[in-house]
């Protein structure tokens, strides 16, 4: 299959998360992927969290397939020399370097440009050029609190709290592919290179802009209708926390089923739309409350929200999370059962998807990943193995010209 991105060559000098699941999303759609790593070492997240002795960790296999691995050591003169043909020869350099790293490695914006006035050098940074920040190191959980995510996660009575899912790290990286995407077609109208940059604290605010609007109406009214706060509750002059409410004006909760004593993911999530009021009371019974002043609009159900609530999980009682869901969703009510890992690792619909695929691996066998969450009518990206340290050393550097006597050279001399 010729995969869209077909030709397009970029030098990974990124690590850890960010950078690299910005990486493997275009790898997995056709681009030559280069990772660039220390000689020796590799990226740290090959040895962090190992769950099978001698074989690159979950962490970095589920963030690198579909990659070629380069060792090259960039502080020796041959290794600046390789970089530099890299360079000459690629469409983008993607890096989640400290502030100023490049700079010191000797490719300064300036320089990649007289290389190649082409290339795109494409950053994750922690926080924006010129932001009083700039220089502080950001990690996943730093980026939500700086984003705003973690004041506006959690219970009212409890602290800030950040999410599992990665909003600082593998969100920014996907920001990031759509910027590299939107700056390759801007070359094909320019004949330009440029340089693009996606901070972790922006793209934190990207996924909270309900929150910033939230913000602005309680600037506006001194309080938030769709919060549990209301009416009975008080607000500051921040928004609040508002445990596990709809954040896009439908009330929801997270409800109990059938064996939450034992199991802590026995809940789902119900949502109570305005047009799915009807078919609810229909489902639960209580079709009284179709026409009941107190019920039959959005505004009159917001001060009985919990006693609705109430009687929901009390109709859920005797029934397990999936008997549930196969019943409201004949009613056209928006809900989720709560899935575990566990569960969503053995969920036949993303298996068949392919949104979890097994993919195999030369030292630690078959292992578990995510594959592409973007679905085409005309391709569905191969996923492979991540590449084992220097895996493809050779194969690069013979693809740039170097003879087998000049690689043998540069091993013993530990430029690669």
């Amino acid at each position: 299959m010729n995969l869209p991105l077909h030709g397009i060559k970029i030098i990974d000098f990124t690590h850890v998360q960010a950078g690299p699941a910005c990486t493997q999303l275009l790898a997995w759609f056709g681009a030559d992927v280069i990772k660039v790593e220390r000689p020796g070492s590799g990226d740290v997240t090959r040895t962090q969290l190992r769950d099978v002795p001698d074989a690159d960790a979950l962490y970095f296999t589920m963030l690198n397939s579909n990659k070629r691995s380069l060792t090259l050591d960039t502080k020796k003169p041959e290794g600046k020399k390789i970089l530099e043909q890299l360079i000459r020869e690629s469409d983008v350099l993607v890096e989640n370097f400290g502030p100023g790293a490049l700079d010191r490695m000797g490719f300064s914006w300036d320089r990649i440009k007289e290389l190649n006035p082409l290339m795109i050098v494409a950053s994750v940074k922690g926080f924006s050029d010129g932001h009083h920040y700039e220089d502080l190191k950001v990690y996943e959980n730093v980026a939500q609190c700086a984003g705003g995510a973690a004041s506006t996660t959690g219970f009212w009575d409890g602290p800030p709290t950040v999410s599992a899912a990665a909003l600082g790290d593998s969100n920014t990286g996907m920001h990031l592919a759509i910027g590299i995407l939107t700056a390759i077609i801007g070359r094909q109208q320019t004949g330009k290179g440029q340089k693009v940059a996606v901070s972790m604290q922006d793209a934190v605010l990207n996924l909270c802009r309900v929150k910033l609007r939230d913000q602005q109406r309680l600037d506006a009214l001194g309080y938030l209708e769709e919060y549990p706060q209301y009416p009975h509750g008080t607000f500051s002059d921040v928004v609040p926390r508002g445990g596990n409410a709809g954040g896009g004006g439908q009330p929801g909760w997270v409800l109990k089923c059938k064996g939450w004593e034992t199991d802590p993911n026995a809940y789902i999530y119900f949502t109570i739309q305005g047009h799915a009021w009807e078919p609810i009371c229909k489902a639960l019974g209580k079709e009284e409350w179709i026409t009941d002043p107190n019920y039959s609009t959005a505004k009159a159900r917001q001060p009985h929200i919990f006693d609705i609530f109430n009687t929901i999980e009390a109709w859920l009682a005797d029934k397990t999370k999936y008997e549930a869901v196969d019943i409201l969703r004949k009613y056209d009510i928006p809900c989720s059962p709560v899935l575990s890992m566990k569960e969503i690792a053995a969920d036949e619909s993303l298996r068949k998807s392919g949104s979890i695929v097994e993919v195999p691996h030369k030292v630690r066998g078959t292992y578990l990943t995510v594959g592409s969450p973007i679905k085409f009518s005309d391709l569905k990206p191969e996923i492979t193995g991540s590449p084992l340290l220097g895996e493809h050393s050779d194969e690069v550097l013979a693809g740039l010209g170097y003879s087998a006597e000049e690689i043998v050279s540069l091993r013993e001399s530990q430029v690669i």
